[in-house]
């Protein structure tokens, strides 16, 4: 059916919603055997680690191109922004995210990575993988820049696609932001993204109100002591003993400080002092992950941190310029917080597209950061994080029966159904920007 008499067909009622969404899911498909399919494998095979994603920004613009859009490169690092401008309307953004992860692969995929890269940042030689599946976003980026492309006549305004680098270690908007990103390619709109759910089934798209993932701060606390000889604790300070105090009163924070329908996290992940079995050392290292879900929650924390350790030092005996140091890293990010009413007007829309069983809200149980808010909070811009699932129900009901489970995102088994979760992710994208695009 040409694209004229299938508009006239669905403005004359005589093509209902899932129709329209099984031609388009068809032609998604089709591109799939055609062609994304081959991408993923190519992206899977040769992952690439947080700024350092030059072959894969490469082959992204390179594809992004060739379906009409205008493309820059290297913006933030190894950014690429694709523009494609179709008359008047709103600028509306949709994000893939590039990046790796230094972890061996052992899911046993035939395509699996072998790759091994040195870290631009660390300088070591690690190998590499996609363990968090951003080859599914960019692949369907790809496959949502050719459907757009080929169907103009449904849509109007200007269409943003960014392949952004460094997600995994929070750098990547922020880097894009830094190079002027909307001085230079306009404000959108509206924003969106997605990400791909090892624990969902794949296929089904999964969006909620409030804040799908949680702001995220990196704290270092160095707590200073006076060395001595472990049998005379008396003619020293210890900071093991200063350092678990402090450990054991952070977990306060969240249990007795934040109301109890208010979800915060203070993990201490690392705690180093030492050497050796009879030597009190002079100091020690805590290292901290902060997770909220708004910026009230977050001050709270970090004020609540600081207050803790410096007064657990002061309560030890330490002079005020031996008291713990509190740093808080610039590695962070804002709570990634949907638009509410953006988020009931898209999901009606899918609901519509893709059938009311394949449209769930379901709350995450954990406190997954993003580094997406740095698109979309300051300035403040409408925007909708979605997930799409990723593993066959096969596998989950099979892990749900006491089988194998499913391996989490950052694992060296993640592994994820390519095709169910590449053309969920590319339909659910598309009918998301025909709706937020109309035709004037």
């Amino acid at each position: 059916m040409k694209k004229t008499i299938l508009i006239t067909a669905l403005t004359a009622g005589l093509l209902s919603p899932l129709t329209i969404a099984s031609d388009l899911a068809q032609s998604i498909k089709d591109d799939y055997q055609n062609r994304l399919g081959a991408m993923f494998r190519d992206f899977h095979i040769n992952p690439e680690l947080s700024t350092a994603e030059f072959r894969t920004a490469k082959k992204l613009a390179s594809a992004l191109r060739s379906d009409g859009f205008k493309v820059t490169e290297g913006v933030g690092g190894t950014g690429v922004v694709a523009l494609l401008e179709n008359g008047p309307g709103p600028l509306v953004m949709m994000r893939g995210d590039m990046d790796g992860l230094p972890l061996k692969e052992k899911s046993g995929l035939e395509y699996a990575s072998n790759a091994v890269q040195q870290d631009p940042i660390t300088g070591n030689t690690v190998s590499v993988m996609h363990a968090c599946g951003h080859d599914v976003h960019i692949t369907s980026l790809i496959g949502t820049a050719k459907q757009m492309s080929e169907n103009r006549d449904q849509w109007s305004g200007t269409l943003m696609l960014i392949g952004q680098p460094a997600e995994e270690r929070l750098m990547g908007a922020k880097a894009m932001m830094e190079d002027s990103l909307w001085q230079r390619f306009g404000k959108p709109d509206y924003a969106l993204a997605f990400h791909v759910s090892a624990g969902l089934p794949a296929g089904l798209v999964n969006v909620q109100e409030g804040a799908p993932f949680a702001g995220a701060d990196t704290v270092d606390i160095i707590v200073h002591g006076v060395g001595t000889h472990g049998a005379s604790p008396h003619a020293g300070k210890d900071p093991v003993l200063l350092g678990s105090q402090i450990v054991v009163a952070l977990q306060t924070l969240v249990a007795r400080e934040l109301p109890p329908r208010q979800p915060g996290v203070v993990t201490v992940g690392s705690f180093h002092s030492g050497t050796k079995h009879n030597i009190i050392s002079d100091s020690a290292h805590l290292q901290l992950t902060v997770r909220n879900t708004n910026l009230e929650t977050r001050d709270k924390l970090l004020a609540g941190i600081e207050r803790i350790a410096l007064n657990l030092g002061r309560a030890a005996g330490l002079p005020e310029d031996k008291l713990p140091e509190v740093i808080v890293s610039t590695e962070n990010t804002p709570p990634t917080v949907n638009d509410d009413q953006m988020v009931r007007r898209l999901k009606k829309v899918w609901q519509n597209q893709l059938g009311d069983n394949k449209v769930v809200s379901i709350s995450s149980q954990g406190m997954g950061a993003e580094d997406f808010p740095y698109f979309t909070t300051d300035p403040a811009i409408a925007s909708v994080y979605f997930s799409v699932g990723g593993t066959s129900t096969q596998d989950l009901a099979a892990a749900k029966a006491g089988g194998p489970a499913i391996p989490s995102h950052h694992s060296p088994l993640f592994k994820i159904e390519p095709q169910p979760a590449v053309i969920s992710g590319v339909h659910a994208t598309v009918a998301a920007l025909l709706d937020l695009m109309p035709v004037n």
